[in-house]
């Protein structure tokens, strides 16, 4: 008799289908590739809407494009549409010191624990392409539950509630792994209400550079002193 094991979708690289028939998704995927030929980052942000909506932001300019970042997200790339990209040469070709990972919060239609083991294998991914990087998970502290996803909605809700069940099972997954670090960003996102600002967000799911400078300048603060013990003279030698 043969066993029928259910594989988890979140798990399995998966390229998004083109459904428009203009080929987008891919050629956003080539241009990444290209960029790791051309240019030589010492960080790589790796993610979804939330870090795509950054680049070329005031936040972005200011924290992040000093410190030779790239930023490879695409908007609603869910966790295995990331597997496929990093399977197909999105980190080939370069060795950055840090990756930064924001992804899941697409997965809408998977239950936590599915979306926790697909942020798990992004790790794992990464941590075989790039064996010595540092890889970082923002997150967000509310109440009892740490929050590498963040929150969505004007009001509490369901994918609230769901967001933080999958970063506490990511904070339990990832505890102890070596080069795998969380770092806290919360500044006030969540009001004492349980409401986020449209000042922040400004759809109650991307951040706007309100909201983007509010919480990311612990991240800007854990990459520069990252970056700083490993190569001090040349990082203070180009903020002189």
């Amino acid at each position: 008799m043969l066993l029928h094991i259910k594989m988890n979708p979140c798990t399995l690289p998966t390229p998004v289908p083109d459904l428009d028939g203009d080929q987008r998704w891919y050629s956003i995927h080539r241009r990444f590739i290209s960029d790791c030929r051309e240019k030589d980052p010492d960080v790589i942000f790796l993610g979804d809407c939330i870090f795509e909506a950054l680049q070329g932001s005031e936040t972005w300019n200011k924290y992040f494009a000093p410190l030779h970042c790239l930023n490879f997200s695409i908007r609603d790339d869910c966790t295995e549409h990331i597997l496929w990209r990093i399977d197909n040469g999105v980190l080939d070709n370069v060795n950055p010191k840090i990756v930064v990972l924001h992804v899941g919060t697409n997965n809408i239609k998977n239950s936590a624990s599915e979306v926790a083991e697909g942020v798990l294998e992004n790790v794992s991914k990464i941590r075989e392409k790039l064996p010595n990087a540092y890889i970082l998970l923002p997150i967000i502290l509310c109440s009892l539950y740490f929050q590498s996803l963040l929150p969505r909605g004007q009001q509490p809700n369901k994918l609230r509630e769901k967001n933080l069940c999958i970063n506490k099972l990511v904070m339990e997954m990832t505890k102890g792994l070596n080069r795998v670090q969380t770092v806290s960003i919360d500044k006030g996102l969540v009001q004492s209400d349980g409401s986020i600002s449209h000042h922040d967000m400004f759809d109650y799911k991307n951040l706007t550079n309100t909201g983007a400078n509010k919480i990311l300048e612990p991240l800007y603060d854990l990459l520069s002193q990252i970056l700083y013990e490993n190569e001090p003279d040349l990082y203070l030698s180009q903020s002189d």
